[in-house]
């Protein structure tokens, strides 16, 4: 130890870089990082006072600690020269002089008397660099997404443009570290004095430009996932489905921006907070409801409430017009009823004399009630269900009841 210690100058800091490392992870890691430096563990550990040991020099035989979910990048004079994706520990070895080290087995003339020679070509430094980094494989989570005003989107349910303005967090992975590194993160993240690549620092350019393509992919994205027969078209199922949804802003997001080909970065799932519509977009949701309340099972509930409502109203009244109607309908005959549904063009079929319908009226008699559109509604769904009209019969008196 005492002949180690006593080199100085450019010798003495080769006798220095023949100590091996033990390479870590930094402490506190934000697990929104997702490139970060390998640090020292234990520097000068044993070494007395030889502690000038150049900066970005690897020994050989030095130990790499890869925990899970992590992945280790090396780069050497700037160039990508390995890649570790699997946990455990690894030690390193280069064919570059300055990494080369007896403690290393590399003899005492090849590496420190060579390194000696190298380093006063380059006054007293050493001719190469060698760095590690730390690669998040995990899903990042926490990167916010809002507009600040409506975005609009062809919505397959509605049959139209929707506007809103929405907001929600989405997490990303890494499923290209290399295509990553080399096509999409600056260069001064992986270079000797490194910073963190945080998908969380609002003052990096990169990320601004990510947030600012997921952002303008979302329009995109809703009308994939809206038009999407398996989704159901319905837009109040995004907020349920964040894989769902995230498959569909992949979609968008590589068919503008091509983050999965170009980059090696994936949206893995979106959790959307909140959808506010504009005024038009929630009249036609308004609209929506009601239609899907006369449709579907509930809708036969409704009807046939409605039916026994109409009836009840039709007995109070001495029978009337409604009385009359139901029992053309009972027959398959109503055929009042049906004229008012019926195209343009379209043969009425006629209709059986009704006994008394010609008799004069007294013009004493209290006035027929006025039926109920929503009874009469039910009369023609029934009818529907009875395969007595078609469903753009039915659709016909439908419309004009929720006055669409």
């Amino acid at each position: 130890m005492g002949f180690i210690k006593a080199f100085a100058g450019a010798l003495g800091g080769s006798f220095a870089d023949q100590w091996k490392d033990f390479l870590v992870p930094p402490t506190n890691v934000s697990p929104t990082a997702a490139l970060f430096p390998a640090v020292a563990q234990g520097t000068n550990a044993g070494r007395g006072q030889n502690t000038k040991g150049s900066e970005n020099i690897i020994t050989n035989g030095s130990k790499i600690v890869i925990p899970e979910g992590m992945g280790l990048l090396t780069f050497e004079n700037g160039q990508l020269t390995g890649f570790v994706a699997e946990p455990g520990g690894f030690i390193f070895s280069s064919d570059d002089l300055n990494s080369r080290s007896f403690f290393g087995g590399d003899g005492i003339l090849s590496s420190t008397l060579g390194q000696t020679w190298d380093r006063f070509k380059f006054g007293g430094q050493p001719g190469a660099q060698q760095l590690a980094f730390y690669v998040n494989l995990k899903e990042i989570p926490n990167n916010r997404f809002g507009t600040q005003s409506e975005i609009y989107w062809d919505d397959a349910f509605l049959g139209t443009q929707v506007g809103a303005i929405t907001r929600g967090t989405y997490t990303l992975k890494i499923t290209d570290p290399i295509l990553f590194v080399k096509q999409f993160v600056p260069v001064t993240y992986y270079g000797a004095d490194g910073q963190p690549f945080d998908f969380a620092d609002v003052d990096n350019p990169a990320v601004e430009q990510l947030f600012t393509e997921f952002v303008g992919s979302l329009a995109q994205a809703f009308s994939i996932y809206t038009n999407d027969p398996e989704k159901g078209n319905r837009m109040a199922r995004i907020q349920g489905d964040s894989v769902g949804f995230a498959a569909s802003l992949n979609q968008a997001v590589e068919e503008g921006f091509r983050w999965t080909t170009d980059r090696g970065l994936t949206v893995e799932k979106v959790a959307v907070v909140a959808v506010e519509y504009d005024e038009d977009s929630r009249a036609l949701l308004s609209d929506a409801k009601r239609a899907d309340a006369l449709s579907g099972a509930r809708g036969n509930s409704f009807m046939q409430q409605s039916v026994a409502r109409g009836m009840q109203a039709a007995g109070e009244n001495g029978g009337g017009a409604m009385g009359i109607g139901m029992m053309g309908m009972g027959m398959g005959m109503a055929g009042g009823m049906m004229g008012g549904m019926q195209q343009p063009n379209t043969p009425v079929p006629p209709v059986a004399p009704v006994p008394g319908a010609n008799a004069p009226v007294d013009a004493a008699a209290p006035a027929a009630p006025v039926a109920d559109p929503v009874a009469q509604l039910a009369q023609f769904k029934q009818m529907l269900d009875q395969g007595l009209i078609s469903q753009e019969d039915f659709d016909a008196p439908k419309n004009r009841a929720l006055g669409l």
